[in-house]
């Protein structure tokens, strides 16, 4: 089997160790074994060939299992679309690493600025929450849709003098220069109106201990002096010259606020920030959470994040596979299934197809205990008139 699939990655695994899983599943399967025996047994050949040695099963190792590849990385926290190429379909995976369109849902706490951006980092500001307003949150939507300058975050696999922008952050140590930032396009923005509420689940992180602060303190300046840009479309509407937001500095926490927090610890909840974004490759959500923070005054953090569609695969289409329908269903289903989606790509309904394979199975599964206790009761029919003729035999 070769081409694309796509399949939903959960939350708390990075894209590699979720595909490892993957492929793990996928090479154990008698579906496969027949091309890997068929590989592994061309690369011994063709070793034996070349150094006139036995191939080791650390050279076997790559055709030793299913080739795999994923197009384009989700983070841990993240959840949902993975584009998955196996055998020569990874060659077709560059096709979704850039200019492909995805889509995204996020949710965020407003008030709270951290070094990666999402609830993963540590707290670089907190600042007023009071002051937001729904209909003026919504404004966000016309002010961010369209061309963009974004600046990228520095928990990033960016590099900046030969060093990915997470080391520099890691190891505390400031950046050689700002950020560069990048034109992206953010297609459509749609603000949820639960957002500001603070009926979630979610609560604020805690200010940083005294062991991490002299490092948020060594990256503080850089991070929260990044400039803040709104669309080309929407700055040339108000007849500005350049993509500089017009937006006054951040509001500090207030003395009322700050107890607020403090009184209510762990129970306080941040106004939420609920929304869903139409992107373009290479747009860092989690930088468009903080943008949209600093705009209104404030701050923000990503605290959860849905790939919902990438290109023509998307979770409302249900053309996306999940890991247990590899791991907890027959092979015979989901090998069917697969094989379709190989062939016709993402305009098979997989969720109306496994339904589909699974009842064909489970009839076929019927249909054959149901032919083998036939089966079993004519051979009893025919044992028991063998016996009943043996006792007229011998009773004559």
């Amino acid at each position: 089997m070769n081409g694309i699939f796509a399949i939903d990655k959960p939350s708390g695994i990075t894209s590699n160790q979720f595909m490892m899983k993957l492929q793990h599943a996928l090479t154990n399967s008698q579906v496969f074994s027949k091309e890997i025996q068929r590989a592994t047994a061309e690369r011994m050949r063709q070793y034996q060939e070349q150094t006139g040695k036995a191939a080791s099963k650390r050279k076997l190792r790559k055709v030793s299992k299913v080739k795999m590849g994923h197009g384009g990385t989700l983070d841990p926290l993240a959840s949902g679309v993975l584009v998955i190429g196996i055998g020569t379909g990874t060659k077709k995976l560059s096709d979704y690493l850039s200019g492909t369109v995805k889509e995204y849902e996020s949710e965020a706490l407003f008030g709270t600025s951290t070094t990666s951006g999402d609830v993963e980092g540590e707290i670089l500001s907190q600042n007023a929450v009071k002051h937001l307003d729904l209909q003026d949150l919504q404004t966000v939507e016309e002010k961010f849709t369209g061309s963009l300058k974004q600046t990228p975050p520095i928990y990033a696999a960016l590099k900046m003098d030969g060093k990915p922008l997470y080391e520099y952050a890691r190891e505390g140590k400031p950046l050689p220069r700002a950020i560069e930032p990048r034109q992206v396009n953010i297609y459509d923005l749609k603000i949820f109106p639960d957002s500001l509420s603070k009926k979630h689940s979610y609560p604020l992180l805690r200010p940083t201990t005294g062991e991490t602060k002299e490092i948020v303190d060594r990256l503080n300046d850089g991070l929260l002096n990044d400039p803040l840009y709104f669309s080309k479309e929407y700055c040339a509407k108000q007849g500005w010259e350049d993509e500089n937001a017009r937006v006054e500095k951040p509001l500090p926490l207030s003395e009322e606020e700050a107890s607020e927090i403090e009184a209510q610890g762990d129970a306080y909840r941040a106004p939420l920030l609920h929304f869903k974004a139409k992107v373009s490759s290479g747009t860092y959500i989690r930088s468009l959470v903080s943008d949209i923070g600093k705009s209104m005054r404030s701050s923000s953090y990503m605290v959860k994040l849905i790939r919902l569609a990438q290109k023509d695969w998307s979770l409302q289409s249900q053309n996306v596979f999940r890991l247990e329908d590899f791991t907890d269903r027959n092979e015979s289903v989901w090998a069917t299934v697969l094989q379709e989606v190989l062939e016709k790509g993402p305009d098979v309904n997989v969720t109306e197809a496994l339904s589909k394979a699974e009842q064909e199975f489970e009839q076929e599964k019927k249909s054959a205990e149901e032919e083998s206790s036939q089966d079993a009761s004519e051979v009893k029919d025919s044992d028991e008139q063998d016996r009943k003729k043996r006792k007229i035999d011998v009773t004559t």
